[in-house]
């Protein structure tokens, strides 16, 4: 039987595009599944605020009766605007390894990105940075994290056979934590912090962090501008993610760095315990015992970090504002007996992020990658 196309245009198929991609990969010891609630909020037109600026379609591929794939196209009219260019994305992508089932769904996304008068696709990515993106082309023998999209490794070459091309990469690695803080980072730490009037802030609970979230947001915005996709997060946007993700901090592997004059963040590093397991426990369900799982990891003493979210101002890139961070989230780090952090993405082209792990052992363990396709000159 050939390849029926369908798009997604209720909750009941929305279901069935969100959980298609642990179905897929029930089993695989490398995948983290996300959880189902939360996805399907993030794909609601209703409920998620990217949509202020975004448009999307969501398609499912079935053979014989059976769900075999899934795309979302996606077009992000900040971004577009941003960048000065006319292009639709895809992302939310799982597939079998079956040349007409590939074929029919991306098939689909751009005939209906070609009909919204985009000239190029590409992604995977999501309708903002907060998503996932980036397909995995190296490091298939290594597990996911929360962040980040784990793919077999016919992806790539399904993307390949399309005649999609690189657009950007983003490398991750280990970054093994030192027995103590560099001295370099020491002496550092304590020349910004007098040269700058900077003061490091920690937090106990969500109630002494949160006049501080909106300030965090305004930084990644300015932060972030010039990274490949970026678009600035609308107010509402900033909203939803602050009610999202201040109330799992960890709030001891939180550190801002503040600006003394006017109470200003000018950086800030957040990073939470290694929650991979607890996701592949969940099974992509919070409840009824989902929860469970990723409490217990949250409050666990964890052999692995993850560095979730790291920005700067751009005045202060470059001046050792990053010192100031790990001087004091590598004892923290140290003293809740982690062995590694995991960078998570980082652009390729990001030469700054890179070299602030040159005093430390590292391990370049994933690449990942997102492709274009362009139908105009």
């Amino acid at each position: 039987m050939s390849v029926v196309i369908k798009e997604v245009t209720s909750k009941k198929e929305l279901k069935k595009f969100v959980k298609f991609n642990i179905e897929l990969y029930k089993g695989n010891p490398y995948h983290v599944p996300g959880l189902i609630e939360e996805e399907m909020v993030t794909l609601d037109k209703k409920k998620n605020p990217a949509f202020e600026v975004c448009d999307a379609i969501y398609f499912l591929a079935y053979k014989d009766g059976k769900v075999v794939g899934r795309i979302a196209g996606m077009i992000n009219r900040r971004s577009n605007e941003t960048w000065n260019q006319k292009h639709a994305r895809f992302g939310f992508v799982d597939f079998i390894d079956d040349v007409e089932v590939v074929d029919a769904l991306f098939g689909a996304v751009e005939k209906w990105a070609k009909e919204q008068g985009m000239e190029a696709i590409h992604g995977p990515m999501g309708f903002t940075d907060m998503n996932h993106e980036g397909m995995l082309i190296e490091g298939f023998d290594q597990i996911g994290t929360m962040a980040t999209i784990y793919n077999y490794p016919y992806y790539p070459k399904q993307m390949e056979r399309m005649g999609y091309d690189k657009d950007q990469d983003w490398h991750e690695f280990k970054i093994y934590i030192p027995d103590g803080v560099p001295e370099k980072h020491l002496r550092i730490g304590e020349i910004v912090k007098k040269k700058y009037g900077l003061k490091v802030m920690k937090f106990k609970n969500a109630k002494s962090i949160m006049p501080y979230a909106q300030k965090v947001f305004q930084t990644l915005n300015e932060s972030y501008a010039p990274l490949y996709g970026f678009a600035r997060l609308t107010q509402k946007q900033i909203d939803y993610y602050i009610n999202m993700y201040i109330p799992m901090l960890r709030y001891d592997l939180v550190t801002l760095i503040v600006r003394e004059e006017d109470d200003e963040v000018v950086g800030f590093g957040i990073s939470l315990p290694n929650l991979s397991k607890a996701m592949q426990k969940a099974k992509g369900h919070l409840f009824p015992f989902g929860w469970i799982y990723l409490l217990k990891a949250l409050k666990s003493k964890p052999k692995v970090i993850d560095l979730y979210l790291t920005g700067v101002l751009p005045e202060y890139q470059s001046k050792g504002v990053n010192a100031l961070l790990f001087n004091d989230l590598i004892p923290v780090y140290k003293s809740v007996g982690a062995v590694y952090a995991e960078s998570n993405p980082e652009l390729e082209t990001n030469n700054a992020v890179q070299a602030q792990w040159d005093y430390f052992k590292r391990e370049h363990h994933k690449t990942r990658r997102a492709y274009i396709k362009k139908w105009t000159n």
